[in-house]
């Protein structure tokens, strides 16, 4: 999923016929022509002057490195314009024009994302949030996301309360504002003590169902996972992940079908999971199926991932019984051999052999369950031999 930073800055705008005769003149002049005209208009006193600059300032911004750097004495005006009343009968399309052009100016600009910050931009920004107009919570959101990949600006944006906000958007905002407020979050939560503030709102109930509900190899499950990963260092966070009905099995899903850096930290929230307390978090996890999608990330994984996951099934594999007491082709037992034979060449050939094995003991169990059943029928519901080896031979 793109983000609103994407999504808006690709949109076109709904212009007055005044506005798309002066975009069509800036267009037809050369673009060192079009980025004085903009800042000249920027800082008018006339408010339809400056609308239709933050739209151009928008449209020259949306590809254009070198026109950042150019116009990046617009920021100040633009800010400005964030501070417009919101009863004032033009203030919707000011904060619209001026926060798509702010946020268009910080994408890849470190120097403009620290400039809006210092300009004063979080104050209406964070009020944004907070409006019942959903495109103005959907550009703020967006903003937010663009400025918290400044390792400047993060402690700046936590200290205005942004985190609670961005954490209730994620409840209820639109879906696309959801997958910003995550990404949002999921920067912010590299900063020292953030996670702290983070864990505080409780926000593992939003993520699991925004993880649940999107596709497992987005770019928004890569930051839901990463979220997840790095708040099940907490026990406060593992508690409400695996009280979450489908928490853990969301992240299982990811491990088997995410993207390369979506698994590797799915693994690492498991993994953690079960460093943390293994008595208390071995049956949840091995109660979502997880073993299939581990043993393939042992070949087809990351090196983090590939020795996340070994790390994982030498804990999963652990039995409090003696393994005397064990069958010796159960699937436990397939399971405690796969560490010290996955080493060395031909990983995948001996990974997709112990699958097959396997499959294999989940088969013969199977008949032999259905065998004992139909021991115990009496002789007019015993199954015919036809119809156990049917049944075997669907699962």
């Amino acid at each position: 999923m793109k983000s609103a930073a994407d999504n808006h800055s690709s949109s076109p705008d709904s212009n007055s016929e005044a506005d798309n005769n002066m975009t069509r003149s800036i267009s037809s002049s050369s673009p060192s022509s079009a980025v004085q005209r903009a800042l000249l208009l920027i800082q008018s006193d006339d408010s339809d002057s400056k609308l239709q600059a933050a739209r151009e300032i928008r449209r020259l911004t949306k590809t254009s490195q070198r026109c950042r750097r150019q116009l990046s004495e617009a920021v100040k005006p633009l800010v400005s314009m964030l501070r417009v009343r919101v009863d004032w009968p033009e203030s919707q399309p000011q904060h619209e024009a001026a926060l798509l052009a702010l946020l268009n100016l910080a994408v890849k600009d470190e120097k403009n994302k620290i400039s809006i910050v210092e300009a004063g931009a979080l104050e209406p920004i964070i009020c944004f949030l907070k409006s019942q107009d959903l495109n103005l919570q959907e550009y703020a959101t967006a903003s937010l996301l663009t400025l918290s990949a400044s390792t400047v600006n993060k402690p700046i944006i936590t200290a205005s309360g942004a985190i609670p906000l961005l954490v209730q958007v994620l409840k209820h905002g639109s879906p696309q504002a959801r997958a910003d407020a995550v990404m949002a979050l999921s920067n912010l939560s590299t900063h020292p003590n953030n996670l702290h503030v983070i864990l505080e709102t409780e926000p593992i109930p939003s993520i699991v169902n925004l993880l649940k509900n999107c596709k497992k190899s987005s770019k928004t499950a890569e930051k839901c996972s990463a979220l997840i990963e790095s708040l099940a260092g907490f026990e406060e966070g593992r508690i409400a992940l695996t009280s979450e009905e489908g928490g853990v099995l969301a992240v299982v899903e990811v491990l088997e079908n995410g993207s390369l850096q979506s698994r590797e930290h799915a693994v690492g929230a498991l993994l953690t999971m079960c460093q943390s307390d293994r008595c208390k978090y071995r049956e949840p996890i091995l109660r979502e199926g997880v073993i299939p999608g581990l043993l393939e990330l042992t070949v087809q994984g990351t090196p983090k991932s590939q020795s996340k996951a070994q790390m994982l099934l030498q804990l999963l594999r652990e039995s409090p019984y003696p393994r005397s007491e064990l069958q010796p082709d159960t699937l436990e037992n397939i399971v405690c051999n796969i560490i010290s034979q996955i080493d060395g060449e031909d990983q995948s050939g001996k990974a997709k052999k112990m699958l097959a094995e396997m499959v294999q003991v989940s088969m013969e169990q199977s008949l032999r369950h259905l065998q004992q059943r139909a021991l115990v029928c009496t002789p007019t519901e015993k199954l015919p031999i036809a119809s156990c080896t049917s049944e075997v031979s669907s699962k």
